[in-house]
Formats: structure tokens, C-alpha cells, sequence
């Protein structure tokens, strides 16, 4: 019988004849699916549509494996790949270099003074030299001490920071000054002139910056999010930027994408907005499959896989 492999996306033919020299799958994207397409046979996924739910989440199903092609996998139906013993797995750190140079590229021009160069310019207006300030002099705290959190401390020491780090129990992680464990956050956002999110979205993390997080802030602190939309509050987020609670945020996912071009955000003088793309990496499709590849090779040989495997409780 032949099983399959169902891509929400296309993928060149050398990676595709890669994985069936592992295993004899047929490999099919989402826009060719043929009317009489035996989804009774579909064993992997690669990547997730709502609309395969009520055709592989099924007790007759055949799935066994969903590879995200995402790190976050909160918007996957979690409860149910448990409930059907689905394996998952996701892209942790495919992204961290580029989510790295992302947020490097705007601590830089936030500190050199390149965001309000930007501004004066478009009004043709040449204006005072602002503040001017070194990454070594900043209490820079990283939300989130992952493969991209800890890329980015790396990266960090080579400026002389000592960057914190912020993880669940507190361990210790390499590249970073100093870590705490989450409960502590409240205590060390007061302390901190940038304060960076990283984490995945969970029950615990769901609005983790809210109007009392922004509260304990200093005036000049700047605030960025690369990690998921709905850990941060935006409505008093907004306020906090609005009423200069905080002195500056960076944005590149929101609650809700894309950002409606009405949205109160569009007209703060005070904040960078990004459509989301902070994790675009050249040449995805290589490194995605040599995720995807060593687990199909392990998958085939073991049933089990050896990366990026998510830990379906803990949604990470």
C-alpha cells in the first residue's frame, strides 16, 4: 500500500528524492491533492492545515508524525495529536541567526540613533544629535534562553554586555551573565533597560506582559517581542507607549496578523512594527530538511525521532 507524506508546501526534487531513498513515501503538496486522495494513508505531515482535522485526526487514521515547519506550535491542535498519539516536531533553532540579526540590528540603530536619523529625514529636518548610548551599558534581559536566546547572549558578549537570562527554574545557561527563573521577572524587568521576549506561548505565558508588567518598567526601557502575539497585552501595551510608561517598543508579532491598517499601534512615534518576517532565513529549504530528513531517517529505522521532538503538554 503506498503512504504518503502531505506538505502544506512544495519543496525542490532533490530534497524530495533525498527522503524517499530513506523511505518509500509519496510525497504530496497541498495544492495537487487529487480528488480521490487516500488520506488513510498519510503517516506525515509537514506542516498543519485545519481543514486535514476531521480527515487525520480520526481512529481509522494512519498519521504518526507531524513536522512543523514553524518552532511555535500553538496554533496546532495539540490535544488532539495527543489524544491520537501523534508524534511532533518543530524548527527550533532554525531560526535563531536570523531572529538574532534581527534584534541586534535594532538594538543598534535604537542606541546609535539611526531610528530618529529615519524620522528627521523624511521631515528633512536636521536636527541635534539625540542620545547616544553603548550595548555594554545596558541591563539587557532576554526572555527566553533557547537556541535564540542563547545566540543572541553570545552574540551580545561580543559588545561587553552581560546579558540576563530568563528561563523557567532559574538554571544556568552559557553565554549569560547572570538567570533567573520566570517567577522572578517582575522583579528584574524593573532593573532592565531592554527587556527582549522570546518565549513560546503557553497557558503560562499568555498575557505575561500586561498592564502590571508594563508598570513595573523603567521610562526608558525598551520593550521588543520576537517570540509569539499573544504573550504580550496589547491594549496596555498600547497605553503604556502612549502615556510613556516605557520609553520604546519593538514589535514583530502581534495578537492579531497582519496588524489591521486601522489599529491604534500604526500612529505611536514611540514603536518599530515588523509584519512578522524577523525569522526569514535564506535558504529555508536546506535547512529545514536536514531537521526534517534526520528524523525521517530515524523515524523509519527506530519510530522514534531524535529532534526538535515537542513535548505535547508543555506545548514546547
Amino acid at each position: 500500500m503506498t503512504k504518503y507524506i502531505l506538505s502544506t508546501r512544495p519543496f525542490r526534487n532533490e530534497f524530495i528524492r533525498q527522503a524517499k531513498e530513506i523511505a518509500p513515501y509519496e510525497f504530496v503538496t497541498a495544492t495537487e491533492i487529487p480528488t480521490n486522495f487516500d488520506w488513510q494513508s498519510v503517516e506525515i505531515t509537514i506542516g498543519w492545515s485545519k481543514d486535514w482535522q476531521d480527515k487525520l485526526l480520526i481512529p481509522t487514521s494512519s498519521l504518526k508524525w507531524v513536522q512543523s515547519i514553524s518552532a511555535g506550535v500553538d496554533t496546532l491542535p495539540l490535544e488532539l495529536f495527543a489524544k491520537h498519539n501523534v508524534y511532533l516536531s518543530n524548527t527550533s533553532g532554525l531560526h535563531a541567526t536570523s531572529i538574532t540579526e534581527h534584534l541586534l540590528a535594532i538594538l543598534l540603530m535604537k542606541t546609535r540613533g539611526i531610528l530618529d536619523a529615519i524620522k528627521n529625514q523624511e521631515e528633512q529636518c536636521w536636527a541635534e544629535v539625540p542620545t547616544i548610548q553603548n550595548l555594554q551599558d545596558l541591563r539587557i534581559l532576554i526572555v527566553g534562553t533557547g537556541k535564540i536566546g542563547q545566540e543572541l547572549a553570545k552574540l551580545l558578549t561580543f559588545f561587553q554586555t552581560k546579558p540576563i537570562g530568563i528561563n523557567t527554574n532559574g538554571r544556568k545557561i552559557e553565554h549569560f551573565a547572570e538567570t533567573y527563573a520566570l517567577v522572578d521577572l517582575a522583579y528584574q524587568a524593573q532593573k532592565a533597560d531592554v527587556i527582549i521576549n522570546i518565549l513560546p506561548l503557553t497557558d503560562d505565558t499568555y498575557h505575561l506582559y500586561d498592564h502590571d508588567f508594563f508598570k513595573t518598567m523603567k521610562t526608558t526601557a525598551t520593550f521588543i517581542n520576537v517570540g509569539r502575539g499573544p504573550s504580550v497585552d496589547t491594549t496596555a501595551l498600547y497605553q503604556a507607549l502612549r502615556e510613556r510608561q516605557i520609553g520604546f517598543a519593538a514589535l514583530d508579532v502581534f495578537e492579531e496578523e497582519p496588524l489591521p491598517s486601522e489599529h491604534p499601534l500604526w500612529k505611536l512615534d514611540n514603536l518599530l512594527i515588523t509584519p512578522h518576517f524577523s525569522g526569514f532565513t535564506p535558504h529555508f529549504q536546506k535547512a529545514f530538511m536536514q531537521i526534517f530528513l534526520e528524523n525521517l531517517a530515524s523515524f523509519t529505522t527506530k519510530g522514534s525521532l531524535i529532534k526538535n521532538v515537542v513535548n505535547i503538554r508543555s506545548g514546547y
